[in-house]
C-alpha cells in the first residue's frame, strides 16, 4: 500500500484572467509585396490577412510576454507572487538555454515560481493550458501563468511567396487558477509525425552554423538565408479543415456539450478560409461568435488563441462566463482542443 499522501489540489481549474501584447509596428500587405510577386487582393482572399504586427528590437520574446502577463495577472485579481508556475510556449526564442520562462518569472516578481518552455507550435497554448490544469488539480501550484509568444518575423522568408504574408508577432497570456466547478474541459490532443515535413524550419541551426552554401537556401543576391518556417500550404489546409474539425467535435463531446451550447469559437488563427471551413463542417449555429483576429494580427502561432480571446473580451464580442471551444494545430503536426469558460 502506498505511503504517499493524496494531493490537496483544487477540484477543478479555470482561466481567471487574460492579457495580450501586440507590437507597435503595424505592417500592411503592401510591405510584403515589396519582396514577392503577388497582390493585396490575393493575400486577403487566400488568408484573410490585411495587416500584421512586427516586433522592434526592444520588443523581445521576454518583453512582450511580461507585458501580456502583467495584464493577465491584473485581470485575474491576484499578485505575481502568487504565481506558482510559468509555462511559455514559443518556437522563436533563440537561446537554447536557459528557458525564457525563467527570465519572465523573475521580471514579473514571482516567488521562485517553477518556469519552463514548451515547443508545440500553434498548438502550444492548448498544451500549456492542459499542463496548468493538471498542476492546479494535483496541488503543485495554486495559480499558473500560461503564455503563448512569438517573434515569427525573425523566422519569415520574405521572398517565399507561400509564407511571407502569413506571420506576425505578439504575446498572449492567461492565469489559470482553482475553481469549484468544471471550467476547462478534457483536452483532445495528439500528433501526426508522419506529416512533419508539411510545416518545418528550412534548415536546422547546425547546418546554418556550418555554413555549407551548397546545403543552404540563398537569396536573390546569392547570400545564405537565415533559417525560416516553410510549409506545404495545400496539404496543411486539407489536414486542418478535415481532421481538425473531427478533433474539435471530439472536444465538444468530451466536455458533454453540443455546438448549440457554444457561445464562442476560438480556433488557431492560421487562415480565414480554414476557420470558415471548420465553422461550416462543425455546423456551428449563427449565434456562436467566431474569432477572426488573423485579419489584423496575422498568424502568431502559439500566441494566436490567447490574443484572439483577449480581443473578443475587450471588444465585447464575447463576455465573461461564455462557453468557448478553443483548438490549436500546427507544426509537428500537433493539435489540442478543449472547451473553456471565459474569464
Amino acid at each position: 500500500m502506498s505511503k504517499i499522501k493524496p494531493s490537496k489540489g483544487a477540484p477543478y481549474a479555470r482561466i481567471l484572467g487574460v492579457g495580450g501584447y501586440r507590437p507597435t509596428r503595424v505592417v500592411p500587405n503592401e510591405v510584403i509585396l515589396e519582396k514577392i510577386d503577388s497582390s493585396d487582393e490575393w493575400i486577403r482572399s487566400r488568408s484573410g490577412i490585411e495587416t500584421r504586427h512586427w516586433a522592434g528590437p526592444e520588443e523581445t520574446v521576454a518583453a512582450m510576454s511580461v507585458e501580456a502577463s502583467g495584464k493577465a495577472i491584473a485581470d485575474a485579481g491576484i499578485d505575481a507572487s502568487q504565481i506558482g508556475a510559468v509555462v511559455v510556449s514559443t518556437v522563436s526564442h533563440f537561446s537554447q538555454t536557459p528557458a525564457v520562462a525563467t527570465e519572465i518569472a523573475d521580471k514579473l516578481g514571482t516567488d521562485k515560481a517553477a518556469a519552463f518552455d514548451i515547443s508545440a507550435g500553434c498548438a502550444g497554448f492548448g498544451y500549456g493550458l492542459t499542463l496548468a490544469k493538471g498542476m492546479i488539480v494535483e496541488g503543485s501550484a495554486e495559480y499558473v501563468l500560461v503564455i503563448g509568444v512569438e517573434r515569427l518575423s525573425d523566422l519569415t522568408d520574405l521572398e517565399d511567396r507561400a509564407t511571407a504574408f502569413l506571420f506576425g508577432d505578439g504575446a498572449g497570456a492567461v492565469v489559470v487558477g482553482p475553481s469549484k466547478e468544471p471550467a476547462i474541459g478534457p483536452t483532445v490532443w495528439g500528433s501526426e509525425g508522419d506529416k512533419s515535413e508539411t510545416i518545418k524550419q528550412t534548415v536546422p541551426w547546425d547546418a546554418w552554423r556550418i555554413g555549407d552554401v551548397s546545403a543552404l537556401p540563398l537569396d536573390r543576391e546569392g547570400n545564405v538565408k537565415f533559417p525560416a518556417i516553410t510549409q506545404e500550404g495545400q496539404a496543411v489546409f486539407r489536414w486542418a479543415v478535415f481532421e481538425m474539425a473531427k478533433v474539435a467535435q471530439q472536444a465538444l463531446e468530451a466536455a458533454g456539450i453540443s455546438p448549440d451550447d457554444l457561445d464562442v469559437f476560438i480556433p488557431h488563427q492560421a487562415n480565414v478560409r480554414i476557420i470558415d471551413s471548420m465553422v461550416k463542417t462543425l455546423k456551428l449555429p449563427e449565434h456562436v461568435t467566431v474569432a477572426r483576429d488573423i485579419r489584423t494580427t496575422g498568424n502568431t502561432s502559439a500566441a494566436s488563441i490567447p490574443l484572439a480571446m483577449e480581443r473578443l473580451l475587450a471588444t465585447g464580442e464575447a463576455k465573461s462566463g461564455d462557453t468557448a471551444l478553443v483548438i490549436g494545430f500546427g507544426a509537428g503536426l500537433v493539435y489540442a482542443a478543449t472547451v473553456v469558460t471565459l474569464p
